[in-house]
């Protein structure tokens, strides 16, 4: 069996009630994903955290040095859990994070996280197209409503769509229960 880790993409007090881009279901997400991190720490599975920072601090979220940015405090890293540091949609791009895998023999990822239709999606064909699996914890992630074409495509569409995309060809999706239980 391939080794792997919990990579949490994201998961920051920008997206949660109150903060500047509040997604749909986040807080549900994010209990997700701490039932997620609780298990992997006790099983002592390597765990990424992955923090989007705007260092420009023109963003409509994220900026550097706001309270948004920083990691929420349900899914804080703990001491030995590296902390990779993105501008991109893509975790891969222009950070660490492959070779923090490769260090530790990681073959395979565990994605959680925001949002589903972007730095998920992102991250996840960047990582298949690096030669990683991966599995995709669906209610550990999410989105926001969208708009194409004068018309509002709710969150649960834009998530369903990519969630199915993904599971097309680039990973395995499943729930959280659906992870632990196996």
């Amino acid at each position: 069996m391939s080794k792997s880790a919990l990579v949490i993409v994201d998961v920051q007090n920008d997206y949660f009630p109150g903060g500047a881009w509040e997604l749909n279901g986040q807080v549900e997400a994010a209990q997700n994903v701490k039932r997620l991190l609780e298990d992997s720490r006790s099983k002592k599975t390597p765990v990424i955290h992955i923090q989007h920072v705007v260092e420009a601090g023109n963003a409509p979220f994220f900026n550097a040095g706001t309270e948004g940015v920083k990691i929420h405090d349900d899914v804080v890293p703990q001491d030995g859990e590296p902390l990779v540091t993105k501008q991109f949609a893509n975790s891969f791009l222009q950070t660490n994070l492959k070779e923090l895998l490769d260090e530790q023999g990681i073959e395979h990822l565990v994605v959680v996280g925001s949002m589903s239709h972007n730095c998920i999606d992102a991250t996840v064909r960047g990582a298949v197209d690096l030669g990683y699996t991966a599995t995709i914890i669906e209610d550990a992630c999410t989105t926001l409503d969208m708009e194409h074409n004068g018309e509002t495509i709710p969150a649960k569409y834009v998530h369903g769509a990519f969630m199915a995309s993904l599971a097309f060809a680039y990973g395995k999706v499943v729930s959280t229960d659906e992870y632990l239980a196996a």
